[in-house]
Parts: structure tokens; sequence; C-alpha cells
């Protein structure tokens, strides 16, 4: 299929990108000859054209390949950065889904600048990290690539001269031989740390430049579209924006993440959130150089600053004297002197008990609204919307925490727990797992009514009850010394009913996590339902009317609202993209997706409760990946009301926020367009799809499809070995197993691995099977319903988004590569009724997308299919080799050869190129 597709001819057709990839694989043929490895700088391809031979597929051919594909990444990254700006220096408005052409579009649909900054200023959106297996590239391999990116950026600015640019592609040509000698897949699976440090990069030397870029686009964008920026400015009316972390807290199946864990992890992330506000806080007092004596300042002001001073005891004067004559700066001196945190050459390195220290972070914001409003008396407006502002949003935004902590376990896992504590406390009927709904809900109801735990602290306790307290009690310990800010909420995995959610209540009361108010008992944690599965999702509903009945859980999230000074109570729900696609399909998925929020939304509204909802997303298709703007235009009535969450996974993180630019780029995507469906929706009536009959035909007749496929006898042999599946569960990639509780069956077998072991045979069918045969029944006994749907396509928000990402998935799967990986199946029949049944329904939804979309995908989207054209040139000896690498390694295994481990070192190396031609794992 890509035969006769060369870089040339993509330069042509395509162009920046491509030119920059020619550059970048000279500066790498060039460092390789200069160090000595002429053989493998001849395997570089594409620049040597016309001289086309046979590449045998060694280690070292496949680890070029592989840095090869990374490179096309980066380039394409860095295109998609200039393109934007070039769209922007035209037309500042002319980028789809940013602040200015969502700006544009409210102004011109009447909405007053009143209307759009009243909702801004509500606005609540929170990017959760993960550490799922999904990044296969270790941390010191991203370092690099993002040192690379850098000088890529730097060749674009045109200040240098020539002699200073070739300077820089010196530095480039060592970074990629670095890159180069660099391992770059896991010898030994990494542990949390090593995750957890990759998380805080993003947190601390990221994000926190990438809010005042955002911010100052919104500015801009006001100024643009004929508003005032100086109403956002002086009545603050910036959205909330904050973050979310996993690493340390998701403990579903996960037995690394201990209590310890947790426990260290918050305290990293406070004394990180210091760095982050220390640094903000130094640059203010290098900036405030303003020659005013604080004699002349506002009896206020000077009171503040006396009162800082003797707050601080002997310390205190040392710092009010540091900067006499320049009353701000004196200011900020002290600021910086009450963060609670020890600094050794400038740096703070461990959290201290400072006299007179700041416990909350809102008495740092209210020091610095003081600031403000005294440089805005002297006349320092810019200063003062300006650089205070900006100190304003750090810690608005990072608080003394960072980032919230999650806390994650399986509802089985606390099932077990409560029957060891029951057991512990010599109870006569202790196993709770096993007792149904009525009996359960009953036993927790009266167990909640008073405040008496089962068991002393010091009681020994079997395994899961001792890890669910040890955690709890961790938690407790570190909220009761610096407040709740830090953790973000009890996330209960494979959430099947009421009880599941009552019970993290009881368990939060045996570590102290509750107290008794005169009403009854109130939970100070957040419970949150993990619906997954599409039978989840379809009984969420009903679990949350009876849970928002509870009067012991309104008063808590009354009491949590009061604490965060929320308009109404509210109540986070997380919808998981990962097992509803593993469980149903791609339209399955989406649509129960679909109805879930808007069901879920109207229990909340009911009650009197905001719902928030956490989406689940992955950075596969399969798994809630699309561009940003398109996933948030098509969720449903009620989704997100102006506030969200989602989780950002693995590989995504990376692609998304390696750089500052493209970071803001994403972060003002997700922000904008949360605004905009907000306020879109307010001024209309509640509607449910008005396509609802179609999309749910096809859901349901792609579910029965892909349900045949995944219940036929056979099918598990098939997928074990027709993908590199069993060679992804032994992998070093990330801390977490690849199994929940360790058995082979697919129920057990996480989302991830799932995705990604198709992916890496090129089925991709996770995102397509039974579609196609759905879209061919309703063509033929709904004709009607059919060229509705085609016209529908053209304009419904949600289904192009569903069908956008098919088609991105058709691009990629390839039925010369899965009839290769088919092979592999020692049984004939097994492997000839599966692959015909794939191929069959592949053709089936490639003829109908077709039939609804009328073009090509080389007309409809060009970039996407030139660029998979050109991997695919590369891809099949990878894929020929893994082929043959897991036959071998296989056999091995059976043998219990010791020559395996070498094998399965090679074929992760496999792995990781084909990952990176991909542009995802799972």
């Amino acid at each position: 299929m890509a035969e006769g597709i060369t870089l040339k001819k993509v330069e042509k057709e395509i162009g920046k990108a491509y030119i920059d990839l020619r550059f970048l694989l000279e500066a790498l043929y060039e460092v390789l000859v200069e160090n000595g490895e002429e053989g493998i700088a001849d395997g570089i391809p594409w620049i040597q054209e016309g001289t086309s031979k046979d590449v045998s597929i060694t280690p070292k051919v496949v680890q070029l390949y592989s840095l090869v594909f990374q490179l096309v990444n980066m380039v394409e990254i860095n295109s998609a950065v200039q393109n934007r700006r070039k769209l922007e220096e035209d037309d500042f408005a002319g980028v789809n889904g940013l602040w200015a052409w969502n700006l544009k579009s409210l102004k011109e649909q009447g909405f007053t600048q009143r209307e759009i900054l009243d909702t801004m200023g509500k606005l609540s959106v929170e990017p959760v990290l993960t550490a799922h297996p999904t990044e296969a590239k270790r941390a010191t391999v991203l370092e690099h690539h993002r040192e690379l990116y850098l000088l890529l950026v730097q060749l674009e600015n045109t200040m240098y001269s020539n002699h200073e640019k070739e300077r820089i592609r010196e530095t480039i040509k060592l970074t990629l031989y670095r890159l180069w000698k660099t391992g770059e897949i896991y010898l030994e699976k990494p542990d949390v740390d090593s995750e957890f440090r990759n998380i805080l990069h993003y947190l601390v030397n990221v994000f926190p430049q990438v809010i005042s870029i955002v911010d100052n686009r919104l500015e801009h964008a006001l100024s643009i579209v004929g508003f005032n920026s100086e109403t956002l400015r002086s009545h603050h009316f910036y959205p909330h924006i904050s973050f979310g972390n996993w690493v340390g807290g998701d403990r579903d199946g996960h037995p690394l993440v201990t209590a310890e864990v947790t426990r260290h992890t918050l305290l990293q992330l406070r004394l990180n959130a210091f760095v982050v506000i220390r640094r903000k806080l130094n640059a203010l007092v290098r900036r405030l150089s303003l020659t005013h004596s604080l004699k002349n300042c506002s009896t206020e002001y000077q009171g503040r600053l006396q009162e800082m001073s003797a707050d601080l005891g002997d310390k205190g004067p040392e710092a009010l004297n540091r900067n006499k004559g320049e009353a701000f700066r004196q200011m900020v001196s002290l600021m910086i002197a009450k963060l609670p945190v020890d600094t050794e050459r400038g740096h703070a390195t461990k959290l201290s008990e400072v006299q007179g220290a700041y416990i909350h972070s809102s008495q740092l914001r209210n020091d610095l609204l003081i600031l403000q409003k005294e440089l805005l008396h002297f006349g320092a407006k810019s200063m003062a919307y300006g650089d205070i502002t900006g100190a304003i949003r750090i810690v608005e935004v990072f608080g003394f925490h960072l980032a919230a902590l999650d806390i994650r376990q399986n509802s089985a896992f606390h099932d077990k727990a409560v029957s060891q504590l029951l057991k512990a406390a010599q109870l006569e009927e202790y196993s709770f797992g096993d007792w149904d709904e009525d009996k359960r809900t009953r036993f927790l109801l009266d167990e909640l009514q008073h405040a008496r735990p089962f068991v002393h602290p010091k009681t020994p306790l079997e395994n899961e009850a001792q890890t669910v307290m040890e955690c709890y009690r961790a938690v407790e310990a570190h909220t009761a010394k610096y407040g709740f800010n830090c953790i973000g909420s009890f996330i209960v995995s494979m959430t099947r009913s009421f009880s599941d959610l009552l019970t993290v209540y009881l368990l939060a009361k045996e570590a102290g996590l509750t107290f008794m108010a005169d009403e009854g008992l109130v939970c100070k944690v957040h419970v949150v339902p993990l619906l997954e599965t599409i039978e989840d999702l379809e009984n969420g509903p009903s679990i949350l009317k009876e849970y928002l009945g509870n009067s012991m859980v309104m008063r808590s999230l009354e009491y949590e609202q009061r604490q965060k000074k929320l308009a109404r109570p509210r109540q986070q729900i997380m919808v998981g993209y990962s097992d509803s696609n593993k469980d149903g399909g791609i339209m399955a998925s989406q649509w129960n997706l679909y109805k879930a929020q808007y069901r879920l939304a109207q229990v909340g509204k009911d009650f009197g409760v905001d719902i928030r909802f956490f989406h689940g997303k992955g950075g596969s298709i399969s798994r809630g990946s699309g561009p940003t703007h398109y996933f948030i235009q098509a969720l449903s009535f009620g989704s997100p009301n102006g506030d969200i969450r989602l989780t950002e996974q693995g590989e995504t993180i990376a692609q998304k926020y390696a750089n500052r630019v493209n970071a803001a780029y994403n972060i003002e995507l997700l922000v904008a367009n949360t605004l905009s469906k907000t306020l879109l929706e307010q001024s209309k009536e509640k509607t449910f799809h008005k396509h609802a009959k179609i999309i749910e035909w096809l859901a349901n007749e792609s579910k029965e499809r892909y349900g045949e496929l995944i219940r036929s006898e056979g099918f598990i042999a098939f997928f074990r070995t027709a993908t590199p599946i069993d060679a992804i569960e032994t992998s070093k990639i990330g801390s977490r197993p690849a199994k929940r509780t360790g058995a082979s069956s697919l129920e057990d077998l996480r989302a991830i691995p799932w995705v990604f072991s198709w992916s890496q045979a090129r089925y991709h069918m996770t995102s397509w099977y039974g579609l196609g045969t759905a879209l061919k029944n309703l063509k033929s006994s709904h004709s009607e319903d059919y060229g509705k749907l085609k016209e529908a396509l053209k304009e419904d928000p949600f289904l192009r988004y569903v069908f956008t990402n098919v088609d991105s998935s058709l691009a990629a799967t390839d039925e010369e590569i899965m009839s290769m990986y088919a092979e592999l199946v020692p049984d004939t029949d097994i492997r000839k009724a599966f692959l015909s049944k794939f191929l069959e329904e592949l053709k089936s939804m490639r003829d109908h997308l077709y039939d609804l979309l009328e073009k090509d995908i080389k007309e409809r989207r060009k970039n996407h299919y030139y660029s998979n054209q050109l991997r695919t040139t590369l891809m099949t000896s990878l894929h020929k080799k893994q082929i043959e690498l897991l036959g071998k390694w296989r056999e091995e295994r059976k043998q219990n050869s010791k020559a395996a481990e070498k094998t399965q070192t090679e074929l992760m190396l496999t792995i990781n190129a084909i990952a990176s031609a991909n542009r995802n794992t799972g």
C-alpha cells in the first residue's frame, strides 16, 4: 500500500514537517559516521533515495527505526505548532477550538461579555496525570526528547546568525547521539517513585509556565473580539484550573502502592508546591524594585507587614529590613520567609516547621491580594495585574499541594477488607463479600449510625484490611496536619452497587476520616463511583439515586460544599472508556457513555447536586482519545456543565505536554471548549440526542457482532497467539501488573494491554469491529435511517467525533500485517475462522465509511494519510521481525531456555518501535 511513497514525495505534498525530518535524519547520519558507526548510518531510511537495498533487521536497526519514528512524531508536533502560529498571525481567531475562536463564536451567537466572564469565573477544569503502563519509553529518553525539541524550535528563530545556527545544529547532533546510545526499553520494571518523578517534571517545570501563557492568550483573545480584558483582570474572572495525580495513590491491582508510598507522595507533592511558589515569589522580588517607602503605604499594608514580621519571631525583622525603601519587595520577602520549607543554595529542599509559617495557601493568596491592592493604590496597575495576578494564579492552581492525589481501589478488595475487619472484631458473621445487596446495605447503614470503630488501631489485621487501613490512616495523618486540598477523591473501581460506595464510608470511619455532627456521621473524603463496563454505565443512574437519597451522603456533600465554598453540593462520577470498549466495542461504548452522562446529570439535578464527570480516557482511540475540542463538543447535555476532570495517561502526557507551547495549546483547548459547551447549553432547553434511535440501533447491532466475536470458542486462543499479548504482560514497561488478579481471562485483563496488543499486530479491532456489520444492516433494512446518518455526519458533534476516530483507526489497520500475525496461531481452523471474521468486518467497515463520507482518506485527511504511508514503509519489516521473535521466544519459554530473556529484550525493542510508529500503545 505504501510502495512508491518517499520522503521527497511527502515533502512535496505536506512540506515543513518533513523538511525538518530530513534535516534531523541527515544530522543523525553525520553524527553516527563521526563516531565510527557508518554501517548503521547507512540504514537510516528515506534520505538516500535511489539506493534501496534490503536491510537486515538487527536489534540495532530496530532501535534506529524506533528513533526515526520518534523524530517523525516530533517534527509533526512542531509543524502543527508552527501552522497554528501562521494562522493566528493572519487571524488570531482563526484556529478552531482556541480562546479567540470560541469567544468570537459566542459573541456572534449573542452572548454578552458579562455572561461569558461570569461563566468563565465559575469554570473548573482538572487534568489528572496517571502512570498506566502505556509509556514505553524510559524517563531518561523523554528528557532527551524534550531537549531535542527545544533545539529544533530554536532553529525557527530568525534572530540567530548562521554561525549560531550551526552551533545549534552541532548540539542537535550531540543530543541525537545521546538518544541513540541511551537504552530505550526498561530492563527492569520502573518503580512507582521513578514514575512519580516523571509526573513531577510536568507539574513543576511545565504547567506553572503554561498557566500564564493560557491566561495571557485569554486576555488577548478578549481584546481581539472586542471585549474588555480589563474586566477580566480587575474582577479576576480567570477559570479555575487545577491538576490531579494518580501516581502513588492508585492501588487498584497495584501491590507496590503501599501506605508508605502514598505518605511519601503527599509530602513530595507538598514540597514541590513550595518549589513552584518560591520560584514565582523570587521572580516577584526581582521585578518589584520600585522605590516606595513603607511609611507612605496604607495603614492596612503597614499593619500586615508588621504582623507578618512578628509572626516570624527573630527571622521577621531580618526579612522586613532586607529591602528598605522598597515596600513591595519587603512584603514579598516576608512571604518567602513564611513558606514552611528549609532552603539550601536558594532552593527549597525539605518541609520545615517554620515559626509563623503559612498553614494554608489561602493565607498566602490573601497577602498577595493585599500587595496587589497596594500596587494599584501606588499607580502600578500593569504590575498589579501582570506580575501579582500571575503569582496569585500559581497559588490558586497549585496551592500547597501541587496536585490532588486520588486514592483508587477495587470494590472487591474493599469487600475482603471489611470481612477481615469483622473477623478481627470477632463478629459471628463476617463473610461480608458473600452477603446479598440488601444485607450489605442494612449492615452498613446500621454501622454508620454511630462512630464506634471495629478494632483498635494496633489490632493485627489480615492483608486487605491491613493494606486499606494503613492507606486511610496515612491520609488521615496528612490531612489532619495540612488540610484536604491535597486529596482528590476516593475512587471505587468496578462500582456495581450502592453498598460498594457505603463500604468506603465504613472504612473511612474506621480510620478516623469521619466525624459525628449533630445530625449524624459526616465523611470527610469524597467517595466516587467508577462506572466501567456497559452494564455499570446502565446501572449508574439507579446507584446514584440511592446514593444521593441517603442523608449521611448528603450531609457529607454539604460539608464539602461549605469547605470548598461551592454554590451547590457536588458529586464526582468517574466514567470509564477502556472497559466499556473492551466490553462492547467502539459504538456501544461511546453511546452508553453518552446516555449514562445524560441520565446521571438529570439525577443530580433532581437532587439539587451538581455532577462533576471524571472521564477515564486513554491515549488510544478505543480508550477515549481524539481531538479535545471534538471530545467536549460530543458530550451529552449536562456534561461538562462548567466542571470537568479527565485522565492524561502514559505516552499521551509526553505527546501533549512535553513542550510549553503544545502544552498551552492542549490546556487552552480544554478550558475554552468547556466554556463554550457550558454557555451554549445554558441558553438551550435540555434535549437528548435527536438521532438517538439510529445510534441506539447501531450500538446494539455492533455490540452483538462484537460480543459474538469475543465469546466465540477459540477466540482467546487466537488473541493470545496472533498478538504479542504474552510479551506485553511480561514486559517491564510500567510498574503495574497487566492483570488485576493474575487470572488468564479476558475479564481480568486490563484494557490497556488488550488494546496495546491488537495495535501491535495492526488489527486495531477495538476501535471498529462490529460497526461495519451494523452499518451494513442499517443500510439494507433501514435505508432511510442510513441516509439520515449520512447527513448527520456532516454536522452532529457526537457522530462526527466517533466516526472521525474510527476513520483514524482504519487508516492504521493493515490486512497484510494482520494475516502475517495470524500465521502464529497453531490451530489452522481457529486461524482461518477468526482471520476471515476480521477481514470481512474490516472490508464492510471501510466500504461503508467511504460510502458515508464520500471521500477517500487521502482527500479527507491529507496530512494523516501521508504520515501513515511514510511510516508504513518501515513498519512491515519491523512486524516481520516481531513475528519471528515471538515464535522463537514462545518456543524458548516452553523449553525453559535461558535464551528466552535475551530474545524478549529484542522483542521489546520491536514493541517499542511499533508503538512509536503507531503514536500510541494502549
